[in-house]
């Protein structure tokens, strides 16, 4: 099993657990690769003190710097919370080291999971390939199963932890690693992964014509409300989407989307309506624009 990089300075997401400390052990063999070891302690876990000791034995023996950061979200914390949180932390230490990028361990596992997570929930196509389509971080791991990962750690002798809230039945992806994956067959797993990685294709299709379409109705800063407001439902969804996430205007849900849609088609003109990450979307007669409230 191997792993690559350019050469430069990574953030790398350590949790204690068998993915991260095995990425960890590939990583530390690349030449030109020089790694921040971040864990994020989220204050769920009474014994979270003991992944930190770990880490700290892992930094001294590596050679790496290691960050500490800490969290008071409480043991009903979400899942997407707690995401959110750890995420907030690695782009902090990301910018102090002058690091190029994060890097987590996902895994081929993960892959499989969050699909199938953001199926139950009514995931839109982008849901599919959630994981793989995020190139803000880099997961060198995604084609690798982890049964491969935890034969690695075996072979080399590496020290890890489990965490004790993969067992708790109040996370959805729990249910779904220890009851549904389990029963999917090596062969139903490969077909899965060859249909996610041809759903990230057709989304990178589908993304660029929803780019050039944009450059038609939007072509510098304003919106043709005329040309928007002509678009089918689906699409004018997915306009609106991509200039939201293309803008880094928040957390994206689908009630904001049609509220948003709605303004754009229907608003009186000189009219302003509130975008998540403190943004406006200012409405005018025949066009309409998106402007930073700070």
């Amino acid at each position: 099993m191997k792993a690559s990089l350019p050469e430069g300075k990574y953030v790398l997401a350590v949790s204690g657990g068998v993915d991260s400390m095995v990425l960890l052990d590939l990583l530390s063999n690349l030449r030109g690769v020089d790694l921040v070891m971040a864990n994020f302690n989220h204050g769920i876990r009474a014994d979270s003190d003991e992944d930190e000791k770990l880490m700290a034995v892992a930094a001294s023996r590596y050679g790496w710097p290691l960050e500490i950061g800490h969290g008071k979200l409480g043991p009903k914390s979400s899942e997407e919370t707690s995401r959110r949180a750890r995420y907030q932390f690695l782009e902090v230490i990301r910018i102090k080291h002058q690091a190029t990028k994060i890097i987590t361990a996902h895994h081929q596992d993960d892959l499989i999971e969050t699909a199938l997570i953001n199926i139950l929930r009514g995931t839109n196509r982008r849901g599919l390939s959630a994981i793989a389509d995020n190139t803000k971080v880099l997961r060198p791991l995604l084609n690798v199963s982890k049964t491969e990962i935890v034969k690695y750690a075996r072979r080399h002798g590496l020290a890890w932890r489990e965490d004790s809230t993969n067992q708790s039945p109040d996370y959805l992806r729990n249910y779904i690693r220890l009851e549904i994956t389990p029963k999917l067959n090596g062969h139903q797993k490969k077909a899965l992964i060859g249909s996610l990685a041809k759903i990230k294709q057709l989304n990178s299709e589908i993304d660029e014509q929803i780019r050039s379409l944009g450059l038609l109705i939007r072509p510098k800063k304003d919106i043709d409300r005329q040309l928007y407001a002509s678009l089918p439902d689906k699409i004018a969804d997915e306009l609106l989407v991509y200039w939201l996430r293309a803008g880094q205007m928040g957390e994206i849900d689908r009630n904001e989307v049609s509220r948003l849609k709605l303004a754009l088609k229907t608003a009186k003109p000189d009219t302003q309506h509130t975008v998540k990450g403190s943004n406006q979307l200012v409405v005018k007669a025949s066009t309409a624009g998106f402007k930073a409230t700070s």
